[in-house]
């Protein structure tokens, strides 16, 4: 028998995840706390290394030395390895010296230490002199998002201040593209490919699609194996096969990968002998987002969405190949998606959702928008309008959140999202901002001789 405690919705439940929630927050700012305290004190750990081997002939060697004794006492103290601690004190000096106004903003609770890193980790290859305005604007988008969403605006942020174009970088790395096997244990090792962003997208999505296909015919099938049937699975235990099939997605992808590379199709594709399988029609799709500079031949970078920036020559390739596409009309300072124009589309409306979502719309979620279904805010059953007012983007795990859980939302004007939890907190998802803009140039005529002329 359920207790009243353990009835969702009761005063009793709410009460004690009322009680859970103002706990985590409280022990969430305690734990910050201690954190920037460690990392400061690591940072003068760092620093007193340094000064100690200030006018030392072998400096290089003496500061080496002494880092690593003091990294040595640490450990000791702390139960870590003393390279571990090495480690921790560089890092610690890059947040602390390179990145204060990071740090300070995570101090007073207006980011989170997540934050810290993906700032420090994009803004890496931002010369020094530019670092400052870079973690200014920073700190103001991370204010309004979680880390993993702001990860790929932050990068092509980076990337603009870069002194050396993204292009030319994009190709010293693919230069060392490679595939490698790491050892492992228990008979299994991993291969792992080094190759361009948008083609381990592609290549992970049709693993996807191709192991979605396969678990969802799984019935069919066995159907068909139990009436002899034919299916196309070498040796003689044809039902066996099918009829226990239970491997989790990423078995089956993992397994797909194999089948493709050593056999040409997957093992249980039933129509693998003929020229349009089921499997061998499903092709990959990825969802970048592309500013019309590029596409004219600049240097700009563009956001894969759901996962990192990538290299124009890459974006203008798939431009041209794909048979669909849209134009996103936004506003040249904000960003916010004001139109689509779609050409060759036949669901202009699902289009422009993409365009206008590109996300799971759940607070935090950054599955990308092709993988999620189109969701109504108002349930349909409800009286809810089929209209882009009412439609949103969620992936299956929120979607099911939404349906089965006290959570409640409502879309408001310029398509943001009001989510309300079951202690009705209020979390705004606002209609996300392209990573790739237009940035006003500042004007270069004489301002002062145009001081009389009206605006247009």
């Amino acid at each position: 028998m359920t207790s009243t405690a353990e009835t969702p919705g009761s005063d009793a439940f709410l009460a004690s995840l009322a009680g859970l929630v103002h706990s985590v927050e409280g022990s969430e700012r305690r734990v910050a706390a201690a954190q920037i305290e460690q990392l400061r004190l690591l940072a003068a750990a760092g620093r007193l290394a340094e000064t100690q081997s200030a006018g030392s002939p072998g400096r290089v060697r003496e500061h080496d030395m002494i880092l690593r004794s003091i990294a040595a006492e640490l450990g000791g103290v702390i139960r870590v390895a003393d390279r571990t601690v090495q480690r921790r004190i560089s890092e610690a000096r890059v947040i602390v010296e390179d990145f204060p106004g990071a740090l300070a903003a995570w101090e007073t609770g207006a980011i989170t230490r997540g934050h810290v890193l993906v700032i420090v980790e994009t803004g890496s290859v931002v010369p020094p002199e530019m670092r400052a305005e870079f973690e200014a604007a920073a700190i103001a988008r991370c204010e309004r998002d979680t880390p993993n969403r702001v990860r790929a605006e932050l990068e092509i942020l980076a990337q603009r201040m870069h002194p050396r174009s993204f292009t030319e970088r994009h190709a010293e790395a693919a230069a060392g593209r490679c595939v490698r096997v790491v050892p492992g244990r228990d008979g299994m090792s991993d291969l792992v490919a080094t190759l361009p962003t948008a083609i381990v997208e592609g290549v992970h999505d049709r693993l996807t699609q191709m192991a979605r296909a396969i678990i969802d015919t799984r019935g069919e099938r066995a159907d068909g194996a139990s009436h002899g049937r034919a299916v196309r699975i070498d040796g003689d235990d044809q039902r066996d096969v099918v009829a226990t099939d239970a491997r989790s997605t990423d078995q089956v992808r993992a397994d797909v990968f194999a089948d493709l590379l050593l056999a040409g199709t997957p093992a249980l594709d039933d129509t693998r002998d003929t020229t349009a399988g089921p499997l061998g029609a499903i092709r990959a799709r990825v969802q970048v987002v592309i500013p019309a500079l590029a596409l004219a031949g600049a240097d700009e970078a563009c956001d894969l969405v759901g996962r990192s920036p990538i290299d124009p020559t890459t974006a203008r390739l798939l431009a041209g190949s794909t048979p669909t596409w849209e134009r996103l009309v936004t506003d040249p300072i904000t960003g916010t998606v004001l139109a689509v124009d779609s050409y060759r589309v036949p669901s202009a409306m699902r289009r422009y959702l993409q365009a206008r979502d590109q996300h799971c719309r759940f607070p935090g979620c950054r599955q990308a928008a092709i993988r999620c279904e189109v969701d109504h805010t108002l349930d349909a059953a409800l009286g809810g309008a089929t209209k882009t007012s009412n439609l949103a983007h969620l992936c299956q795990r929120h979607h099911s959140m939404k349906q089965f859980t006290a959570w409640r939302v409502r879309q408001l004007k310029g398509g943001v999202l009001e989510w309300t939890s079951p202690l009705g907190r209020t979390y705004r998802e606002d209609a996300p901002t392209p990573a790739v803009t237009f940035t006003p140039a500042a004007p270069t005529h004489n301002t002062a001789h145009d001081a009389g002329r009206a605006p247009f």
